[in-house]
C-alpha cells in the first residue's frame, strides 16, 4: 500500500526524520529502528477528496535514523535548499502516518478542502501522481462565529465537532496495531493538543461530556483514550491528563466570569489569570520543542516536566469551582420569588436611569467581597503550601486592586464609584440633600449609606464602621464644598497585602472626622444653635415668651382647630424683635415658626411609651389608634377635639444641612415634647395666678362671713388648695428647668466643645480630647432621653 502526503505534511515529516536539521534520536529499545526513505521523491500523494481532517501519528519514532554526523550534515544542506519552495509551518493538525503491516498509511488531506476554501498551490520540487478516487462520505467541518457577549475577550469561534463524529474510513489506526514505541509517540503528539483544549486523534472528549453545555465546561471535561494504549502509558497519560481537564475548565470560567455582571473584582481576577495561562502555553510549546528537537523525550520526562504546572493549575481550578458553587442557585433555581430583591432599589433605579445596574437582580452572583472572601479563606486553608500560598497571594493582590480603588474614592473623596454593587457601603441615591432640606429626617445619615454586611471582605471586617463613617462624614464635607473631589491622592496602598492598609484607613477616618466637626462647630455654629433651641424650647430668659402669652392669650383660648395660626406668627415675631428682649440679639430667630398639634400631649407620649418608641417611623395617630381599647377611644378622641390653643401650641425649628444631620426630625420632636410639657405647667401657673386675682376682686371671697362658720371653713381651704397648687407648680417648674435640664445641659455643652470634666488633670495643657460626630449625635439624644426620662414624662404608670 503506497503511502501518501500532501505538500505541508512532506516539510514536517522531513524535519521529524532528520531532514530538517533536527537533533536525531538514539535508538529505542522498545521498536527496532528501520531504515527511513533515502528520498521524498518517492512519495506520491494520493486525492485529497480521499483525505481527512486528522492529526495521525507521526511515524518518525518508528524509522531509522542516520547515526553519522556526515549524513545530519547532509540532510540538513539538503532541507535547507528545498525550505523557500516546500518547508510549510507546523500546524494544529499536521501529517502523521502510521505503520500498518509495514505500510505508511496517509490519513490526511489539505486543509483548504476541509474548510471549503480554495487549495494552496503546491510546490514546484513535489511531483503530483494520478491517483483514484474513492466515494467516501462528504466531511467538511467548517467553521462560524457565534454572538457577542460582555465578555471583551472571550472567543467568538464555534465549538469544533467531536472526534467521536468522525467517519469509520477516517478514523486513526488501532493502537493494538501499533508498537509500543509508535504509541508513546501518538500519544505524545495528542497530549500536546489536549493540553490545549483540543481533542486528540487517541484521546478524546468521554461520552457524556457536552462542549456546547456551559455548566459541563466549568466543571472541565473528563477524557477517554482508545483501547489498546500500553497500561503503563496509560496511567502516565491518565495523571497527564487532569492538567488538561484543569485548563480547559480555567478557561471557561475566565470566559464566563469575565463577563460585565459578574463585576470589577471577577475580572481583575480573570485578567491575573490570565497571566498564569500565558505561562502555561509558553510551556506547552516549549514541550513541543523538546519533543521536536530531544530524541530523549518521553511521556515520563513530560510528566515530571508538568508536575509543578499541575500542582499550580489545581489550585486555579478549586478556586474556580467554589467561585461557580456560588453561581450555581442562580441557574439551578431560575423562579425564585423576588422576596429576596430589594424593590425599593429597583424602582429608585428605574425612575432615574431607566434601567437597572448590570447584576443588580441577580442576588445569588459571586462578586466583590465574597470573591476575596474566598481567596482569603483559601489562603488561610493554604498556608502550609509555599507555593500555593505564594499563588493565591499574587491573585488577592491582583483582584483587590479595584476594590482598593473604590475604597481610596470613599475615604478620601466622599464618593463612591461601585457600578456593580460590589463596595461594602450600599449608596442610597433616592435619599438627596434637596430632599433633606425640606424635610430634614436623619434617613440622609442612616439610610443613605449602609452597609453590606455579606458582601465585607475579612480584611475589612473589624475597621467596616470606620470605614462607614469616614466616608459618611466627608460626604457631607464635599457636600457643602469642603473637598475637591478634582485633586488625586497619591501614595496610597494598592492592594490588601500593603502594610499601610490600616494606616490609611485610620488615617482617613481622623481627618474626615475633624474636618465634619469643624465644620459643624465653626462655620455652622453649633452651639450656638443649640443654644438658641434653648432658649426657644426650655423657656430660659424667657421674657419674650411671657409677653407672647399676654398678646395671644385671647387667641389661645380657642379650639385648637379655629385658631389663625397666622396671627400668632405674627405676634411671635412681633415679640422677637422686641427691643432690649434675649431674642432681639438673636441670629437664628427667624427659624422660628408656630404650628398647632392635633395630638394630645399625653396621649401622644402614651402612644411612645406603651406602642412604638419615639424613633420609630409610624404616625402617632395610626400607633394610638391600634393599641386604644373601646373605653377609652370615645374620651381620647373627645378630649382632643376639646383641646385649646394652649395644649397643642408648639414651636417648630427650621435647621440647615448640615446641622440637620445633629439636629434631626427625631430630635426636634424630642425638644416639642418638653416645651408643650412646660407650657402646659407655665399655662396652669396662670391659671392659678388669676384665679387668685379673681378672688381678691370678689368681695365674698376677701370680707370675713359672720353668720355661717361653715362657709369661712370653705372659704380657707380653697385658698390653702390653691396656694398649694401654685406651690407645686412653681416648685415643679423649678425642677425640671433647674434641676433637670440645667445640669444635663451644661455636660452636653462640654462635650460638644471638648471640654469634658472627667479629664481634668489638675494645671498644665488640657488633654487632646478624641470626639467624633457620631459621639456628638448619639449625646445630644442621650442629653434629651435623659431629660424626658428625668422629667417622668416617660413614665406609663404617671401617664395614666
Amino acid at each position: 500500500m503506497s503511502s501518501s502526503v500532501n505538500p505541508r505534511g512532506t516539510a514536517y515529516t522531513d524535519r521529524r526524520n532528520g531532514t530538517a536539521g533536527a537533533k536525531p534520536r538514539l535508538p529505542s529499545s522498545r521498536a527496532t529502528a528501520r531504515e527511513r526513505p533515502s528520498s521524498s521523491g518517492d512519495i506520491e500523494p494520493d486525492d485529497s477528496a480521499s483525505n481527512a481532517p486528522q492529526r495521525p501519528n507521526p511515524s518518525y519514532r518508528a524509522n531509522g535514523y542516520s547515526r553519522n554526523t556526515t549524513e545530519r550534515q547532509t540532510s540538513r544542506v539538503q532541507s535547507q535548499l528545498t525550505t523557500r519552495e516546500s518547508l510549510h509551518v507546523r500546524t494544529k493538525s499536521p501529517v502523521k502516518k502510521y505503520a500498518v503491516n509495514g505500510d505508511d498509511v496517509d490519513t490526511r488531506r489539505p486543509r483548504s478542502e476541509e474548510y471549503g476554501l480554495l487549495s494552496s498551490p503546491v510546490p514546484a520540487t513535489i511531483p503530483i501522481p494520478k491517483t483514484e478516487k474513492t466515494n467516501l462520505p462528504p466531511w467538511k467541518p467548517h467553521a462560524s462565529l457565534i454572538p457577542h457577549t460582555t465578555a471583551p475577550l472571550a472567543s467568538r469561534i464555534c465549538l469544533p465537532p467531536l472526534a467521536s463524529l468522525l467517519p469509520e474510513p477516517l478514523q486513526p489506526p488501532s493502537l493494538k496495531q501499533l508498537t509500543p514505541h509508535d504509541q508513546e509517540a501518538a500519544i505524545l503528539d495528542d497530549l500536546l493538543y489536549v493540553l490545549m483544549g483540543f481533542e486528540g486523534q487517541y484521546i478524546r472528549y468521554d461520552e457524556s461530556y457536552n462542549p456546547s453545555v456551559e455548566k459541563e465546561r466549568l466543571d472541565g471535561p473528563s477524557f477517554s483514550i482508545l483501547p489498546g494504549l500500553d497500561p503503563s502509558l496509560r496511567d502516565l497519560t491518565n495523571s497527564v491528563l487532569k492538567m488538561a481537564t484543569y485548563y480547559s475548565a480555567i478557561e471557561a470560567f475566565v470566559e464566563v466570569q469575565s463577563r460585565e455582571e459578574f463585576g470589577a473584582i471577577n475580572h481583575a481576577l480573570c485578567a491575573s489569570i490570565r497571566k498564569l495561562l500565558k505561562d502555561y502555553l509558553i510551556l506547552i510549546a516549549q514541550l513541543e520543542n523538546q519533543l521536536i528537537t530531544n530524541d530523549s523525550f518521553s511521556l515520563h520526562v513530560l510528566h515530571l516536566h508538568t508536575l509543578p504546572t499541575n500542582h499550580m493549575m489545581f489550585q486555579v481550578y478549586t478556586l474556580a469551582q467554589e467561585i461557580v458553587k456560588k453561581n450555581a442557585p442562580r441557574e439551578d433555581d431560575p423562579d425564585e420569588s423576588v422576596d429576596g430583591f430589594n424593590v425599593d432599589d429597583i424602582i429608585m433605579q428605574l425612575k432615574q436611569d431607566g434601567e437597572l445596574v448590570p447584576g443588580g437582580m441577580s442576588k445569588t452572583i459571586c462578586k466583590g467581597g465574597n470573591v476575596l472572601r474566598l481567596l482569603t479563606d483559601r489562603l488561610a486553608y493554604m498556608c502550609g503550601d509555599p507555593a500555593a500560598r505564594t499563588l493565591l497571594q499574587t491573585l488577592l493582590r491582583d483582584a483587590s486592586r479595584p476594590y482598593m480603588t473604590m475604597l481610596n474614592e470613599w475615604l478620601h473623596h466622599g464618593g463612591i464609584k461601585d457600578p456593580h454593587a460590589e463596595f461594602l457601603i450600599k449608596e442610597q441615591k433616592s435619599i438627596r440633600r434637596e430632599i433633606l432640606e425640606e424635610d430634614y429626617t436623619d434617613e440622609y445619615w442612616e439610610k443613605r449609606y449602609t452597609i453590606r454586611d455579606p458582601d465585607v471582605p475579612p480584611q475589612l471586617e473589624a475597621v467596616k464602621e470606620k470605614v462607614l463613617l469616614a466616608g459618611k462624614y466627608l460626604n457631607v464635607v464635599r457636600e457643602c464644598g469642603g473637598v475637591d473631589i478634582s485633586t488625586e491622592v497619591h501614595d496610597v496602598p494598592k492592594s490588601f497585602d500593603d502594610p499601610r492598609f490600616l494606616e490609611n484607613i485610620n488615617n482617613a477616618y481622623s481627618h474626615a472626622n475633624s474636618s465634619l466637626l469643624s465644620l459643624l462647630l465653626t462655620t455652622h455654629a453649633l452651639p450656638a444653635r443649640l443654644q438658641s433651641m434653648k432658649h426657644y424650647f426650655f423657656l430660659d430668659h424667657s421674657d419674650f415668651f411671657t409677653y407672647f402669652l399676654d398678646l395671644s392669650a385671647s387667641e389661645l383660648k380657642k379650639p385648637f382647630r379655629i385658631v389663625n395660626v397666622s396671627k400668632l406668627q405674627s405676634l411671635l415675631d412681633l415679640v422677637l424683635r422686641q427691643p432690649g428682649s434675649i431674642a432681639a440679639q438673636d441670629p437664628f430667630k427667624e427659624d422660628v415658626k408656630v404650628q398647632m398639634n392635633d395630638v394630645g400631649l399625653t396621649k401622644f407620649l402614651m402612644g411612645v411609651v406603651n406602642v412604638r418608641g419615639i424613633d420609630q417611623d409610624e404616625s402617632t395617630d395610626n400607633a394610638a389608634e391600634k393599641y386604644r381599647t373601646p373605653a377609652t377611644h370615645a374620651s381620647s378622641t373627645e378630649e382632643d377635639n376639646n383641646m385649646t390653643g394652649f395644649e397643642a401650641l408648639e414651636f417648630k425649628f427650621s435647621v440647615p444641612f448640615p446641622l440637620s444631620l445633629v439636629i434631626s426630625s427625631k430630635t426636634v420632636l424630642r425638644y416639642q415634647i418638653l416645651f408643650r410639657y412646660l407650657l402646659s405647667m407655665r399655662h396652669l401657673e396662670n391659671l392659678l395666678l388669676n384665679s387668685w386675682e379673681d378672688h381678691n376682686k370678689v368681695l365674698s371671697w376677701t370680707h370675713r362671713s359672720k353668720g355661717d362658720r361653715r362657709l369661712e371653713m370653705f372659704k380657707r381651704r380653697a385658698w390653702t388648695l390653691r396656694s398649694r397648687m401654685l406651690v407645686f407648680v412653681q416648685q415643679f417648674t423649678y425642677y425640671c428647668t433647674a434641676e433637670v435640664i440645667e445640669p444635663n445641659w451644661q455636660r452636653l455643652m462640654a462635650k460638644v466643645n471638648g471640654h469634658d470634666k472627667n479629664n481634668d488633670r489638675g494645671p498644665g495643657p488640657p488633654p487632646k480630647v478624641s470626639r467624633t460626630v457620631d459621639e456628638l449625635m448619639e449625646d445630644h439624644v442621650d442629653f434629651l432621653d435623659t431629660c424626658l426620662k428625668e422629667c417622668m414624662l416617660m413614665n406609663s404608670k404617671l401617664l395614666r
